[in-house]
């Protein structure tokens, strides 16, 4: 098998359609930050489809939320010309629908400790939390919450902890001497 993202095309946006069952969502904040990642980076994923023959169309596999940028940022539907890059696979309709949740899940999430570290990282590189904010997508709390895990870390690495109590053994008489 030849992977298909060897032979991605480009597609008019009026050819693509979306799939029916397609469970995944993207709340708004998301959203925003891949539109801002589409016109900072571009387009540098291809849209996944399924090219129907008999309609003439191209069935979303994978890739709707960047198909829903350029319908609804005219400046990026502008500068792509209508077009995006797709890649296609040839499956029957159930084969579809498992890698599309295989694509939805395989995305998977960013660990809270590793993004405490991006953020600590960039603020010793001198990035503002607007900076932060405005280049990862994130509001000032969460930002804050990320500070404040690395930043306890750090607080409390080198200390040494007394011994606030003791435990103090105590032998449980045997059952068996009470008769």
């Amino acid at each position: 098998m030849r992977s298909p993202v060897y032979n991605i095309i480009s597609v008019p946006i009026e050819k693509i359609e979306p799939n029916t069952y397609n469970p995944n969502s993207v709340a708004p904040p998301e959203l925003k930050l891949l539109y801002d990642s589409i016109r900072e980076d571009g387009y540098t994923m291809p849209i996944v489809c399924y090219y129907d023959k008999d309609r003439d169309v191209y069935v979303i596999v994978d890739g709707f939320h960047r198909y829903r940028i350029m319908l609804d940022y005219p400046d990026i539907y502008k500068r792509e010309g209508g077009k995006l890059p797709v890649s296609v696979i040839d499956k029957s309709i159930d084969n579809r629908m498992a890698s599309t949740i295989r694509h939805n899940r395989a995305r998977g999430s960013h660990d809270v400790d590793l993004m405490s570290n991006i953020i600590k990282e960039l603020h010793e590189l001198g990035r503002s939390d607007a900076w932060i904010s405005k280049h990862l997508g994130m509001d000032k709390d969460e930002i804050l919450r990320l500070k404040q895990i690395t930043g306890l870390a750090a607080m409390f690495r080198d200390v040494n902890f007394g011994k606030a109590w003791r435990v103090v053994e105590t032998e449980l008489e045997d059952e068996s001497d009470k008769t």
